[in-house]
């Protein structure tokens, strides 16, 4: 296949962003639609300038009554490339958009923790970044949500210290409209997912709705808004690290100290040194910890609000029966 400028442009990438180092061992999942057939397609013609050792896996939700064709044809495709190919089909069909996200990722790093794969490589587009930012922002989310996929990031819960996951979306600076085109100029068969125009999921309202309308106000929105998402990736970034060195210092986790009539407790006196979106973050992060559900705006506030609130101050009760209660210069975290 010729040489593009798409190939130079995602070849410069991987180069100046460090995403997929030589010699790496990469699965790609393959869904069979455009952006991951682009993608496979892209990682192939590179392969020779990388030696990267290259397998595709597809991961069939059981959504659709085609899917077990879908999976065939991806799998017939990996035939042809002579490239390995695995497929996961689900035991249980998943119920939401993010059951199946999760159930593809375990899927995902149970295939590489098996065959000694440390890179998942998904076809994630500009376009895909936007439409995240978007959704998380009509979801309230805060910078986290609007950061909108990262390029690189650790996959935790399929990692360990022996076998290190990254997950890695190579095409974040290239449209659906590019991937497209690159299918069609290089006769690429496509296949067709039906559930791509059910404007009942909302990612697809947005794509096929909301972002449209949003581009007669300004044909670059898509562009800028992944350049938005790319600003607050680096913001996140920072504050992540300054809210690790608060937390480490704030936070005291203690069962067996008189001091503390809880088993947690926060120095406020530290945290009043610190700017509000420090405060924020180290609060949050503490509440993942001990909440059973995500913490929502409301319960992050009001536990801030204890930092500079009087002596005796105590918080509603959260869920999972924890309140807050102000105790001199702490804040200690106790059980109803």
């Amino acid at each position: 296949m010729s040489w593009t400028s798409l190939h130079a442009q995602i070849h410069r990438t991987l180069k100046t962003r460090q995403l997929l180092p030589r010699n790496s061992r990469i699965l790609v999942a393959v869904s069979g639609g455009q952006d991951s057939l682009c993608l496979l397609q892209m990682l192939l013609d590179l392969q020779p300038k990388w030696n990267w050792d290259l397998a595709i896996a597809h991961c069939d939700h059981r959504w659709r009554i085609d899917s077990a064709a879908n999976a065939e044809y991806v799998a017939e495709l990996a035939k042809n490339l002579q490239v390995s190919f695995f497929l996961e089909v689900a035991q249980q069909i998943p119920k939401t958009e993010a059951a199946a996200r999760s159930w593809r990722y375990q899927a995902l790093g149970a295939i590489c923790t098996k065959n000694n794969y440390n890179l998942i490589v998904t076809g994630h587009t500009c376009t895909d970044r936007a439409e995240t930012l978007l959704y998380n922002l009509m979801r309230g989310s805060g910078a986290e949500g609007l950061q909108a996929l990262s390029w690189k990031r650790s996959m935790p819960v399929l990692s360990d210290l022996e076998n290190k996951i990254d997950l890695v979306r190579p095409l974040l600076e290239v449209s659906r409209v590019q991937t497209g085109q690159f299918c069609q100029e290089n006769n690429i068969k496509v296949w067709e997912d039906s559930t791509n125009q059910d404007t009942n999921y909302t990612r697809n309202r947005i794509r096929l709705e909301l972002l449209p309308l949003l581009e007669t106000f300004n044909p670059q929105v898509e562009k800028h808004l992944c350049q938005t998402a790319e600003l607050l990736r680096a913001d996140v970034e920072y504050l992540e690290q300054q809210c690790g060195d608060f937390y480490e210092k704030a936070i005291v986790q203690k069962s067996d100290d008189v001091e503390f009539l809880s088993k947690i407790a926060i120095n406020r006196r530290l945290l009043k040194t610190a700017h509000l979106a420090i405060q924020r973050r180290v609060i949050h992060r503490l509440l993942v910890e001990i909440l059973p559900t995500a913490p929502n705006f409301e319960q992050v506030e009001k536990l801030t609000a204890l930092i500079t609130a009087p002596n005796r101050s105590r918080s509603d009760p959260f869920p999972g029966g924890s309140y807050a209660e102000v105790c001199g210069e702490w804040i200690e975290i106790r059980q109803i």
